[in-house]
């Protein structure tokens, strides 16, 4: 089975797919019609956008690992946006649509905070969560014995432009919804 993997390899995700399938990857925009040598495509902190070609070129849904509980939180700054406006926290892997985080999920989970969370504790916790909980299920995936469900309506989307940028990331984050 050839997997290709879109972003970066530092991390728990790309070592599992490496050192169980022959596994290409690249940080860098890819064409889509590339797509159509691999087996499987997962996305983890990919930067570029995957369009209708893309999907359409792919043998399998698209896999991204997001590391928001879906549909709240869609796009840039997840975990922020989790706090500034109280949302479910959690992580969600999920099927590539034309939509900006929208398609079907495939597996998700709720994540439970402390009161002396920082921005970067809170993140490398949801990072760990979205690593394991695809490590443990991805096999379950591709055999077909996790179907993926329709993602509800209604939550929340943000783009890069809308993250207003913080002092730093060890910032509790019960001073910063203050």
């Amino acid at each position: 089975m050839k997997i290709l993997y879109l972003g970066p390899t530092n991390n728990s995700v790309y070592n599992f797919l490496n050192n169980s399938y022959k596994t290409l990857n690249t940080e860098e925009k890819i064409s889509p019609e590339k797509l159509y040598e691999f087996d499987w495509v997962i996305s983890y902190g990919y930067r570029h956008i995957l369009k209708k070609e893309h999907i359409e070129n792919s043998k399998n849904p698209i896999i991204n690992l997001h590391i928001s509980y879906l549909p709240w939180n869609r796009g840039a700054n997840p975990n922020y946006w989790s706090w500034i406006e109280n949302t479910p926290k959690g992580v969600t892997i999920h099927a590539i649509n034309e939509g900006v985080d929208t398609g079907d999920i495939f597996i998700q989970k709720e994540v439970d905070f402390n009161k002396d969370e920082t921005l970067s504790s809170s993140y490398n916790k949801l990072k760990k969560e979205i690593e394991s909980l695809f490590i443990n299920n991805f096999e379950n995936i591709i055999k077909g014995s996790i179907l993926p469900q329709i993602q509800p309506q209604g939550g929340s989307l943000h783009y890069v432009k809308e993250f207003p940028g913080i002092e730093s990331w060890n910032i509790k984050v019960k001073d910063l919804i203050k």
